[in-house]
Protein backbone atom coordinates (compact mmCIF):
# COMPACT_ATOMS: atom_id res chain seq x y z
CA UNK A 1 0.00 0.00 0.00
CA UNK A 2 1.27 3.31 -1.15
CA UNK A 3 1.67 5.74 2.14
CA UNK A 4 3.50 8.78 0.36
CA UNK A 5 4.04 9.97 -3.27
CA UNK A 6 6.90 12.05 -4.06
CA UNK A 7 7.13 14.27 -7.49
CA UNK A 8 8.80 16.37 -8.82
CA UNK A 9 7.96 20.02 -10.65
CA UNK A 10 9.48 21.23 -13.57
CA UNK A 11 9.22 18.89 -16.49
CA UNK A 12 7.79 16.17 -14.38
CA UNK A 13 4.63 17.83 -13.63
CA UNK A 14 4.32 21.13 -15.87
CA UNK A 15 7.03 23.00 -17.92
CA UNK A 16 10.54 23.95 -16.75
CA UNK A 17 9.82 27.09 -14.74
CA UNK A 18 5.84 27.02 -14.33
CA UNK A 19 4.44 29.12 -11.72
CA UNK A 20 1.97 27.06 -10.75
CA UNK A 21 0.89 23.47 -11.43
CA UNK A 22 -2.76 22.82 -13.28
CA UNK A 23 -5.94 22.74 -11.90
CA UNK A 24 -6.25 18.62 -12.06
CA UNK A 25 -3.10 17.75 -10.55
CA UNK A 26 -4.06 20.01 -7.43
CA UNK A 27 -7.36 18.12 -6.88
CA UNK A 28 -5.39 14.87 -7.63
CA UNK A 29 -3.31 16.09 -4.53
CA UNK A 30 -5.87 17.03 -2.54
CA UNK A 31 -7.82 13.69 -2.79
CA UNK A 32 -4.46 12.05 -1.85
CA UNK A 33 -4.08 13.84 1.37
CA UNK A 34 -7.31 13.71 2.23
CA UNK A 35 -6.68 9.27 1.68
CA UNK A 36 -3.78 9.93 4.19
CA UNK A 37 -1.16 9.91 1.85
CA UNK A 38 1.65 11.90 2.36
CA UNK A 39 2.62 14.27 -0.82
CA UNK A 40 6.02 15.70 -1.24
CA UNK A 41 7.16 18.05 -3.44
CA UNK A 42 11.10 17.00 -4.43
CA UNK A 43 12.23 20.08 -6.74
CA UNK A 44 15.60 21.67 -6.99
CA UNK A 45 13.60 25.07 -6.49
CA UNK A 46 13.48 26.69 -2.76
CA UNK A 47 10.99 26.25 -0.64
CA UNK A 48 9.69 29.57 -1.26
CA UNK A 49 9.49 28.81 -4.68
CA UNK A 50 7.57 25.36 -4.34
CA UNK A 51 5.07 26.43 -1.69
CA UNK A 52 4.10 28.55 -3.65
CA UNK A 53 3.62 26.38 -6.70
CA UNK A 54 1.44 24.15 -4.11
CA UNK A 55 -0.48 26.64 -2.36
CA UNK A 56 -3.70 25.85 -4.00
CA UNK A 57 -3.68 22.30 -2.68
CA UNK A 58 -4.37 24.03 0.69
CA UNK A 59 -3.23 21.33 2.33
CA UNK A 60 -0.13 20.63 4.72
CA UNK A 61 2.22 19.40 2.73
CA UNK A 62 5.85 17.52 3.03
CA UNK A 63 8.80 19.50 0.91
CA UNK A 64 12.10 18.56 -0.50
CA UNK A 65 13.97 21.33 -1.96
CA UNK A 66 17.35 22.31 -3.05
CA UNK A 67 17.40 18.78 -4.29
CA UNK A 68 17.52 17.28 -1.11
CA UNK A 69 19.16 20.31 1.14
CA UNK A 70 16.08 20.98 2.77
CA UNK A 71 13.43 18.64 3.98
CA UNK A 72 9.88 20.72 5.60
CA UNK A 73 6.72 19.77 6.79
CA UNK A 74 5.11 22.75 6.07
CA UNK A 75 6.97 25.39 7.02
CA UNK A 76 8.97 23.54 9.61
CA UNK A 77 12.13 21.90 8.86
CA UNK A 78 13.19 18.90 9.64
CA UNK A 79 16.27 18.95 8.26
CA UNK A 80 19.16 20.60 5.98
CA UNK A 81 22.34 20.53 5.18
CA UNK A 82 25.11 23.55 4.50
CA UNK A 83 27.51 24.06 1.94
CA UNK A 84 31.33 24.43 3.39
CA UNK A 85 32.34 28.17 3.02
CA UNK A 86 35.39 27.13 0.59
CA UNK A 87 33.21 25.33 -1.99
CA UNK A 88 31.11 28.19 -2.12
CA UNK A 89 34.32 30.45 -3.30
CA UNK A 90 35.68 27.98 -5.47
CA UNK A 91 32.42 27.12 -7.57
CA UNK A 92 31.73 30.92 -7.13
CA UNK A 93 34.66 32.11 -8.88
CA UNK A 94 34.75 29.22 -11.69
CA UNK A 95 30.54 30.33 -12.64
CA UNK A 96 31.39 33.44 -12.82
CA UNK A 97 34.49 33.04 -14.98
CA UNK A 98 31.45 32.17 -17.65
CA UNK A 99 29.49 35.47 -16.72
CA UNK A 100 30.62 36.73 -19.97
CA UNK A 101 28.81 33.90 -21.67
CA UNK A 102 25.48 34.46 -20.29
CA UNK A 103 25.71 32.37 -17.00
CA UNK A 104 24.06 33.61 -13.79
CA UNK A 105 24.20 32.61 -10.37
CA UNK A 106 21.60 31.77 -7.89
CA UNK A 107 23.03 31.46 -4.34
CA UNK A 108 20.13 29.95 -1.73
CA UNK A 109 19.76 29.92 1.71
CA UNK A 110 16.93 28.42 3.64
CA UNK A 111 15.44 31.99 3.42
CA UNK A 112 15.43 32.79 -0.13
CA UNK A 113 18.33 33.49 -2.66
CA UNK A 114 20.77 35.86 -3.77
CA UNK A 115 21.37 37.16 -7.31
CA UNK A 116 24.54 38.91 -8.44
CA UNK A 117 22.62 39.75 -12.09
CA UNK A 118 21.81 42.71 -13.69
CA UNK A 119 20.10 40.65 -16.26
CA UNK A 120 16.38 41.82 -16.48
CA UNK A 121 15.30 38.71 -18.30
CA UNK A 122 16.45 36.61 -15.58
CA UNK A 123 15.84 38.86 -12.97
CA UNK A 124 12.14 38.44 -14.14
CA UNK A 125 12.59 34.36 -14.53
CA UNK A 126 13.66 34.55 -11.20
CA UNK A 127 10.78 36.34 -9.45
CA UNK A 128 7.99 36.16 -11.86
CA UNK A 129 8.33 32.34 -12.90
CA UNK A 130 10.11 30.52 -10.52
CA UNK A 131 8.49 32.92 -7.86
CA UNK A 132 11.61 33.11 -5.78
CA UNK A 133 12.58 34.69 -2.79
CA UNK A 134 15.02 37.23 -4.16
CA UNK A 135 17.60 39.45 -2.93
CA UNK A 136 19.78 41.47 -5.70
CA UNK A 137 23.03 42.12 -4.32
CA UNK A 138 26.88 43.02 -5.62
CA UNK A 139 28.66 40.10 -4.19
CA UNK A 140 26.88 36.83 -2.82
CA UNK A 141 30.31 36.24 -0.78
CA UNK A 142 30.04 39.60 0.81
CA UNK A 143 26.88 37.51 2.86
CA UNK A 144 27.70 35.85 5.89
CA UNK A 145 25.06 33.22 5.16
CA UNK A 146 24.86 29.13 5.09
CA UNK A 147 24.11 28.41 1.65
CA UNK A 148 22.47 25.39 0.77
CA UNK A 149 22.90 25.50 -2.49
CA UNK A 150 24.34 27.06 -5.72
CA UNK A 151 22.94 26.76 -8.96
CA UNK A 152 24.56 28.45 -12.47
CA UNK A 153 22.09 29.11 -15.61
CA UNK A 154 22.53 29.46 -18.77
CA UNK A 155 19.49 30.69 -21.12
CA UNK A 156 18.94 27.77 -23.99
CA UNK A 157 21.40 25.42 -22.63
CA UNK A 158 24.22 25.47 -20.23
CA UNK A 159 25.09 22.00 -20.92
CA UNK A 160 28.62 21.74 -22.66
CA UNK A 161 29.61 24.40 -19.80
CA UNK A 162 28.05 22.46 -17.67
CA UNK A 163 29.37 18.50 -18.82
CA UNK A 164 32.60 19.31 -19.81
CA UNK A 165 33.75 21.83 -17.39
CA UNK A 166 31.75 22.66 -13.53
CA UNK A 167 30.57 19.34 -13.15
CA UNK A 168 33.93 17.57 -14.08
CA UNK A 169 35.57 19.79 -11.99
CA UNK A 170 33.60 19.69 -9.22
CA UNK A 171 31.94 16.15 -8.50
CA UNK A 172 34.54 14.68 -6.43
CA UNK A 173 34.24 17.37 -3.71
CA UNK A 174 30.61 18.30 -3.77
CA UNK A 175 27.14 17.11 -5.42
CA UNK A 176 27.00 18.63 -8.80
CA UNK A 177 24.45 17.43 -11.60
CA UNK A 178 22.35 18.91 -14.43
CA UNK A 179 18.89 20.03 -13.74
CA UNK A 180 17.47 20.55 -17.14
CA UNK A 181 19.00 21.89 -19.79
CA UNK A 182 19.71 25.61 -18.69
CA UNK A 183 20.79 24.40 -15.16
CA UNK A 184 24.01 23.27 -13.27
CA UNK A 185 23.21 22.68 -9.49
CA UNK A 186 26.27 22.64 -6.63
CA UNK A 187 24.84 21.61 -3.06
CA UNK A 188 27.26 19.85 -0.39
CA UNK A 189 28.23 16.23 -1.52
CA UNK A 190 25.81 14.34 0.62
CA UNK A 191 23.27 16.64 -0.78
CA UNK A 192 20.27 13.61 -3.14
CA UNK A 193 16.63 13.94 -3.36
CA UNK A 194 17.26 10.15 -2.68
CA UNK A 195 19.19 10.54 0.39
CA UNK A 196 16.52 12.89 1.52
CA UNK A 197 13.52 10.59 0.70
CA UNK A 198 15.29 8.14 2.88
CA UNK A 199 15.79 10.57 5.64
CA UNK A 200 12.10 11.62 5.20
CA UNK A 201 10.66 8.18 5.64
CA UNK A 202 12.42 7.14 8.48
CA UNK A 203 11.22 10.26 9.83
CA UNK A 204 7.50 8.99 9.19
CA UNK A 205 8.14 5.61 9.87
CA UNK A 206 7.64 4.56 6.00
CA UNK A 207 8.76 1.97 4.05
CA UNK A 208 10.59 2.27 0.81
CA UNK A 209 7.64 -0.10 -0.47
CA UNK A 210 5.06 1.93 1.12
CA UNK A 211 6.80 5.36 -1.33
CA UNK A 212 6.19 6.19 -5.38
CA UNK A 213 8.40 9.02 -6.82
CA UNK A 214 8.08 10.66 -10.14
CA UNK A 215 11.49 12.57 -11.90
CA UNK A 216 12.25 13.77 -15.29
CA UNK A 217 16.03 14.81 -14.76
CA UNK A 218 19.51 13.40 -13.54
CA UNK A 219 19.19 15.22 -10.30
CA UNK A 220 15.78 12.87 -9.72
CA UNK A 221 17.67 10.00 -10.33
CA UNK A 222 18.15 9.26 -6.51
CA UNK A 223 14.72 9.90 -6.09
CA UNK A 224 13.54 7.29 -7.88
CA UNK A 225 15.75 4.62 -6.92
CA UNK A 226 14.57 5.26 -3.21
CA UNK A 227 11.31 5.26 -3.70
CA UNK A 228 9.14 1.31 -3.86
CA UNK A 229 7.60 2.27 -7.22
CA UNK A 230 8.83 4.96 -9.50
CA UNK A 231 8.06 6.73 -12.76
CA UNK A 232 10.11 8.59 -15.23
CA UNK A 233 7.92 10.81 -17.56
CA UNK A 234 8.89 9.50 -21.21
CA UNK A 235 10.63 13.41 -22.13
CA UNK A 236 13.20 12.35 -18.85
CA UNK A 237 16.59 11.56 -19.82
CA UNK A 238 18.02 8.46 -20.18
CA UNK A 239 19.89 8.44 -16.51
CA UNK A 240 16.28 9.26 -15.01
CA UNK A 241 14.51 6.33 -17.22
CA UNK A 242 16.97 3.53 -16.85
CA UNK A 243 16.56 4.39 -12.35
CA UNK A 244 12.73 4.37 -12.72
CA UNK A 245 10.88 1.10 -12.53
CA UNK A 246 7.87 2.71 -14.72
CA UNK A 247 7.71 5.26 -17.32
CA UNK A 248 4.27 7.07 -17.78
CA UNK A 249 3.40 9.73 -20.88
CA UNK A 250 5.27 13.18 -20.82
CA UNK A 251 4.31 16.51 -18.64
CA UNK A 252 2.39 17.97 -21.57
CA UNK A 253 0.41 15.20 -21.41
CA UNK A 254 0.12 15.28 -17.89
CA UNK A 255 1.62 11.47 -17.60
CA UNK A 256 2.00 11.66 -13.51
CA UNK A 257 -2.12 12.69 -13.40
CA UNK A 258 -3.08 8.85 -14.78
CA UNK A 259 -0.57 7.28 -12.57
CA UNK A 260 -2.46 9.15 -9.40
CA UNK A 261 -5.41 8.22 -11.09
CA UNK A 262 -5.19 4.57 -10.76
CA UNK A 263 -3.22 5.25 -7.49
CA UNK A 264 -6.24 6.94 -5.81
CA UNK A 265 -8.98 4.56 -7.07
CA UNK A 266 -7.10 1.55 -5.90
CA UNK A 267 -6.66 3.14 -2.28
Amino acid sequence: MIKLVATDIDGTLVKESSPNITDVQVELFRKLTDQGIRVVAASGRQYGSVSKVFAPVDRKLYYIVENGAHILYGSETIHKVVMQRSDVEGIMADIRAHYDQGCHVVASTADGCFLESKDEDFIRLMTEGYRNEVTLINDVLSQDSDFLKLAVYRKGSIQEIGENILIPKWKDKVKATMAGAEWVDFMDASVDKGNALKILMEHLSIDPAESMAFGDNDNDIGLLRAAGESYAVANATPGAIEAAAHTCPPYWEDGVSGVLRTLIEQS
